[in-house]
């Protein structure tokens, strides 16, 4: 009897050691986070100077310039909004993770206080992915009021999948920042010019952000290159939740559940590969 009480109290030790390690874990991972958010707090003009900046004047040319001088549909606005507001997310999230991670995994090597922290290595990775997909959700935020006062009557959001457009902006800055994890973990800091030339580039032109996927059937070839963006996909999913009907007929987009699905997968699947990339510049 005595053997079995021992034995139950040995295991309740464990799981309370186990608990407080949790617990202690997950206070230095919030630590972290907040410390990220006061620093972004700290440069939030300059955050979204940044993170603005190109899309508002692509916004404004394209969708105030052009229509308004007979060189554009009266619908493209509408049509391109979604688009703007998908690559304001994904760059702002990307940006917000390659880069102070490019720095971070320097010479100076400022990443290891952070892995000195309690708490698993691979959730220094998490937080990274995590803040940068609240920095592209944001982006994405500001470009509707700001979209508003540009396009003025251009302006059209439909009010009736707001539960799709709100979880569209979040997978739009998820797997922009699960992207840039791993850019931020296999790019060297004087490789970084090099790195906007060769990779924001064609994400960029090839990401349905300025057309529909479905206008492209005429260039066949060129429409199934565009579906190894995720760009594309976070496009078209914002051009489901955003885009009015057109003559009372929806606009025609990607299947918003396979949309979804490869979002959701791009996410996975960057987020694993650059995980394990991180692990491999951080472990000794």
């Amino acid at each position: 009897m005595s053997d079995l009480t021992s034995t139950g109290l040995a295991g309740a030790a464990r799981l309370h050691r186990g608990d407080n390690r949790t617990i202690t874990a997950l206070q230095a991972f919030f630590a972290m986070f907040r410390r990220d958010l006061t620093v972004t707090r700290r440069e939030f003009v300059q955050f979204l100077l940044q993170a603005l900046m190109q899309p508002l004047f692509f916004l404004f040319i394209f969708g105030k310039v052009l229509p308004g001088i007979g060189l554009a549909a009266g619908n493209f606005a509408a049509l391109m909004l979604p688009g703007i507001v998908a690559l304001t997310g994904m760059i702002a999230a990307m940006q917000g993770v390659t880069l102070p991670l490019v720095l971070d995994l320097g010479f100076a090597r400022e990443i290891d206080d952070r892995l000195l922290s309690p708490l698993p290595v691979w959730w220094v990775a998490l937080e990274k992915v995590i803040f940068g997909a609240m920095r592209g959700a944001i982006a994405s935020s500001v470009i509707f009021p700001l979209g508003w006062l540009i396009l003025g009557n251009g302006f059209a959001v439909r009010g009736d999948r707001i539960p799709y457009l709100i979880g569209m902006v979040l997978l739009t800055g998820l797997v922009g920042s699960a992207i840039g994890l791993l850019m931020g973990t296999i790019i060297k800091p004087d490789q970084i010019s090099l790195m906007f030339t060769l990779l924001f580039t064609p994400l960029l032109f090839t990401g349905c952000t300025y057309y529909p996927w479905g206008a492209l059937r005429n260039i066949r070839w060129f429409q199934i290159l565009t579906l190894f963006n995720p760009l594309t996909y976070a496009s078209e999913g914002l051009r489901y939740s955003m885009a009015p009907p057109v003559q009372g007929h929806d606009f025609p987009t990607i299947s918003i559940a396979w949309t979804l699905i490869l979002l959701s997968v791009s996410i996975v699947a960057m987020f694993a590969l650059g995980t394990r990339t991180f692990l491999r510049r951080v472990i000794t």
